[in-house]
């Protein structure tokens, strides 16, 4: 079993026959990094999606073979959310029903805005509990998704993407955004550093308020997730991200990385710095006003210089869409949970209320249907919450908006576009609650 799965994310025989003799950590690192360059491979890099750089603890239970026991071990299937908010509540408040050896693990999963954050905690779930969209600030407030497996918990802490206060403010968005990310982190046992790979302006360097959030934590350890490297045409680049954010060093050990013979032209792509965003604060000092605070001005202007992280200890390279890279990442949570009680009872798949989730599952639909900013300005109502006399719950959402044309564009011609957005959403609303939902949107003009 340790054979196949060290197989299936490293692909490179010798490689696994190294780390079954007893590879350190620190040797399986950089011969990973160096892997096959005696063959003529480009950049001596042969990338396999959930490839991974780690520690001895996963290296161990791999070799072990206990990491992942796919064959003949029981599974249990996600729990579903009660659509009930007293049941819900009570469920929440209910005594976990701990284990004989619990285990439990906090992750905060934290990034830039649009990073894929929701998406890998619903793919860790297997369950779609948090509204995902290809626009930023889908994620309004910290949610948390539980997964239970056996005798271990590992709680997720999914956040909105990290912002700055000035965009707070511009935008007049809520302070959540601005908050919860910060909160968060501050409970966690690990943090993960999401980045978007296929984003090639940001692809380069830590999003800066990421760089703000871990310089105040270095106490919690952080991995770094290359996110969506399905997406990324040439995967010898992600030898060069990796050594960008990282800062060439992973785990207190420097990665041994050869330099590729670029183009002119792409030695000076790469060297330029990207210029600030209008809504930055080109000094970097906005933080003396944010929950950044802790940290002095010079520390600030120090971070600006910096592109990476040095102090992560370990670097994954997936794509949360696909199942096996996200069952890897599962793995290295289980293993790395300590001996705790659990905090959830073995039945909670999230704290959220069936309300709030009706609510980010339609936001959703609105954000991925309607153009630019106008979700953004809509508000919802439930007119209705009722359980149907065939086992079926009717929804009934009234959806506010502050201008005639966005109403109209909510409707659609012949009442299309409100009929498609009911429809997509209820039956989201169908897969998180395990029963049929009738749901019905109409839209209001907001006096």
């Amino acid at each position: 079993m340790a054979l196949r799965l060290c197989s299936r994310v490293l692909r490179d025989s010798s490689l696994v026959s190294r780390l079954l003799l007893g590879t350190t950590r620190q040797e399986s690192a950089t011969w990973f990094l160096t892997a096959g360059s005696s063959r003529g491979r480009r950049n001596g890099f042969i990338f396999t999606p959930a490839c991974f750089i780690t520690s001895d603890a996963f290296l161990n239970r791999l070799m072990k073979g206990k990491a992942v026991e796919a064959d003949g071990s029981s599974y249990r299937l996600p729990v579903s959310v009660l659509t009930d908010g007293a049941e819900q509540l009570s469920l929440l408040m209910r005594h976990p029903d701990q284990p004989e050896n619990a285990k439990v693990l906090k992750v905060a999963l934290i990034g830039a805005p649009n990073a894929g954050k929701s998406t890998l905690s619903n793919q860790l779930l297997g369950r779609k509990v948090f509204a995902v969209s290809k626009k930023v600030h889908t994620t309004r407030s910290r949610a948390v998704g539980v997964l239970t497996e056996e005798d271990t918990q590992i709680i997720l802490l999914d956040t909105p993407g990290l912002t700055t206060l000035s965009k707070v403010k511009r935008h007049n968005l809520e302070k959540t955004l601005l908050e919860d990310p910060w909160n968060t982190v501050k409970e966690a046992d690990i943090v993960v550093v999401l980045v978007d790979v296929s984003d090639r302006w940001m692809c380069g360097r830590l999003d800066f308020e990421v760089l703000k959030c871990l310089a105040q934590h270095t106490d919690i350890p952080a991995i770094l997730v290359l996110n969506k490297v399905d997406l990324l045409k040439t995967k010898d680049r992600l030898l060069d991200i990796t050594a960008e954010l990282t800062c060439g060093v992973v785990n207190g050990r420097k990665l041994r990385v050869r330099t590729v013979i670029k183009p002119p032209k792409a030695e000076k792509r790469s060297e330029r710095q990207p210029e600030p965003s209008p809504d930055e604060d080109p000094a970097g000092l906005e933080g003396d006003a944010d929950p950044s605070s802790a940290l002095s001005r010079e520390q600030l202007k120090a971070l600006r210089s910096q592109q990476g992280w040095a102090h992560f200890k370990d670097v994954f390279m997936l794509s949360s869409l696909d199942k096996e890279d996200v069952d890897t990442l599962k793995d290295y949570f289980m293993v790395a949970a300590k001996p705790g009680s659990w905090q959830y009872h073995s039945e909670v798949l999230t704290d959220q209320t069936p309300e709030q989730i009706c609510t980010n599952t339609i936001r959703e639909k609105l954000l991925e249907n309607l153009p630019q900013e106008v979700p953004y300005s809509i508000t919802q109502s439930i007119e209705l919450w009722d359980d149907g006399e065939n086992g079926e719950l009717d929804i009934s959402v009234k959806l506010y908006t502050k201008k005639d044309t966005h109403m109209r564009m909510v409707i659609g011609a012949g009442g299309q576009m409100v009929g498609r957005m009911a429809r997509e959403a209820g039956e989201d609303l169908s897969r998180v609650f395990l029963r049929d939902v009738r749901l019905k949107l109409s839209a209001k003009l907001k006096v």
